[in-house]
């Protein structure tokens, strides 16, 4: 799990085009909706600033440039919420100025679908891209009532058993963590042996999940939650950066309110890579999102 990633900007012509910030004001009051806010500057071109509030390790967490670039296709497609969303993170993203460009591939009446990619500057000035996204996007509240889920939520401590980044021993982050202190996570003790030295060796890591600030969850959140866990590769007793080389991610349906829960699983580290399948479900017991990533394996 990538709590970081792996891996042209403006043109005169487009300066000229009257701005206009997209659904989430900078002055609002999650600091989520704040740091995801993009602005509109020519058709399907948008400018953003990456915070380092959602940093891990040096880099920026690749859940929050997901919703980063979901919030763009949002604005710039008909369909209002994402559906299905698959990332290629190509070189590592760092806080400062972000470029994303979009582009309608289809539209349809239940569906549209479009790509986007998020550019920065190097340091020799040349444009390089970050990270690219395919996406379908749908209206969540037109789904069907029909509901036949066989999975059934992770077996987890209560909120209240569970440990926070307030706890003693804390289960912190090797290295810059600033993210933690923008999440409410709240650990299964099943799966913090890593933070005590004694990592259970079985590739997995459950948590209660919200935001720090209260913000209730939502579509575009979820992209957020699916990869806002300490990596799976703890608990199988390795250390370090765990960078994102692809990750897909399902919205099911709008969470409701209150604390989600999200169980991540590794089965397979091998060759230097491992795959991270997450479930994330909400206080109505409903599975709400699903993703599946493959990352680097650390190599501590």
């Amino acid at each position: 799990m990538s709590w970081g990633t792996v891996g042209s900007m403006s043109t005169s012509t487009e300066t000229t085009a009257v701005e206009s910030t997209t659904t989430a004001a900078a002055t609002t009051a999650s600091e989520f909706d704040r740091d995801t806010a993009v602005t509109l500057r020519a058709p399907g071109v948008y400018d953003a600033d990456l915070s380092a509030g959602w940093t891990i390790i040096q880099a920026v967490n690749g859940g929050y440039l997901l919703a980063l670039l979901g919030r763009a296709l949002g604005d710039h497609l008909p369909h209002p919420d994402p559906f299905t969303i698959s990332a290629h993170y190509l070189t590592p993203s760092v806080p400062g100025p972000a470029v994303i460009r979009t582009e309608t591939v289809r539209t349809g009446r239940t569906l549209s679908t479009g790509q986007a990619s998020l550019f920065q500057y190097a340091e020799d000035g040349t444009e390089v891209e970050r990270i690219r996204v395919l996406a379908s996007y749908g209206d969540l509240d037109a789904l069907a009532d029909d509901v036949r889920t066989t999975a059934t939520p992770p077996a987890m401590a209560p909120i209240e058993n569970c440990f926070s980044a307030a706890d003693n021993p804390a289960p912190r982050i090797p290295g810059s963590s600033a993210i933690a202190d923008r999440l409410d996570l709240r650990l299964d003790p099943a799966c913090v042996g890593w933070a005590v030295g004694a990592p259970s060796g079985k590739g997995e890591m459950r948590a209660w999940f919200g935001l720090a600030d209260g913000r209730e969850p939502d579509a575009l959140s979820l992209l957020l939650t699916v990869d806002a866990l300490p990596p799976t590769s703890f608990e199988l007793g390795l250390k370090g950066w765990t960078p994102t080389v692809e990750l897909t991610t399902h919205i099911r349906c709008r969470p409701a309110p209150g604390p989600l829960r999200v169980s991540i699983t590794t089965r397979n580290l091998a060759g230097g890579f491992l795959e991270e399948d997450a479930e994330v479900w909400d206080s109505a017991d409903r599975l709400v999102a699903q993703s599946r990533q493959l990352a680097r394996a650390p190599r501590g």
